[in-house]
């Protein structure tokens, strides 16, 4: 395939994408469209995505890390995370409500979020690095959403549509990681004031902070960085909950306190 070529068909799925994101409707998976796709290409439609949402008016302001448990990464038959990138219009106010013309077949994760001081860059980003550039955590909730049918997806069409970011929400009281043994702190989600699951910290790769480095270091592979004031959504905490008209989610995590997000009936 001649490199033009590529490039045509990598602006089509993005295409496609958006189209499905603006029609609140679900398209064909990728991988059954052009099951060659690669990864790399995966991540050049979602660049490409990001790309025109910039050019229209939208602010990058993070990152998200998926496939950050070990039983996902089996699932999809897979080694390693992936990425997506996080967009202002993507963020959603503690106690929040997300009304139904924001996503399509949410689901809901329980997470630690980074915010940065420093920027971290590849290669070779190191944990400590990444706990040196973190101004402070937070709890947070990551609303994933597919622009895919049905969520039938592979590693590659989650990949081309943002790692299937949807929206996040962040907790209000800022805490320092000098404060926090990441790997050890516990969550506790719920549904309608039910408790649905529970996770820790160690449940992201065994470390929320080496997720991010991670990131840093894969982001490197596209010349790309982790700028200051960028929120990194560092990898759910437990499994991906689906969200009902008139759900109420909360997540409380150990020392960072609570996040919580209504869905509109």
């Amino acid at each position: 395939m001649s490199e033009k070529v590529m490039l045509e068909e990598i602006k089509d799925f993005s295409k496609d994408l958006m189209k499905a994101e603006r029609e609140q409707k679900g398209i064909t998976p990728l991988t059954e469209i052009k099951p060659d796709i690669t990864v790399d290409e995966a991540y050049l439609v979602q660049l490409e995505t990001v790309t025109q949402k910039v050019e229209s008016g939208s602010i990058i302001v993070g990152k998200k890390i998926g496939l950050t448990s070990i039983a996902m990464q089996e699932l999809l038959g897979v080694g390693e995370p992936d990425y997506g990138h996080l967009l202002d219009y993507m963020a959603v106010e503690n106690n929040g409500t997300v009304t139904s013309n924001q996503v399509i077949q949410p689901r809901v994760e329980g997470e630690i979020a980074f915010i940065l001081k420093e920027e971290l860059k590849g290669p070779d980003v190191t944990v400590q690095q990444v706990l040196q550039a973190t101004d402070y955590v937070l709890p947070a909730l990551e609303i994933v959403d597919s622009r895919i049918v049905d969520w039938k997806i592979k590693l590659e069409d989650t990949i081309a549509d943002n790692a299937s970011s949807g929206l996040f929400v962040l907790g209000d009281t800022p805490i320092s990681v000098e404060e926090v043994d990441l790997p050890q702190l516990k969550m506790k989600l719920f549904r309608n004031e039910e408790l649905i699951n529970t996770g820790k910290g160690s449940a992201a790769l065994e470390d929320p902070a080496y997720c991010v480095a991670w990131l840093a270091n894969k982001l490197a592979d596209y010349n790309l960085s982790l700028e200051p004031g960028e929120v990194i959504l560092s990898g759910a905490l437990s499994a991906a909950i689906f969200a009902q008209p008139g759900d109420k989610f909360t997540a409380e995590i150990d020392l960072l306190g609570r996040v919580s997000v209504k869905f509109d009936r």
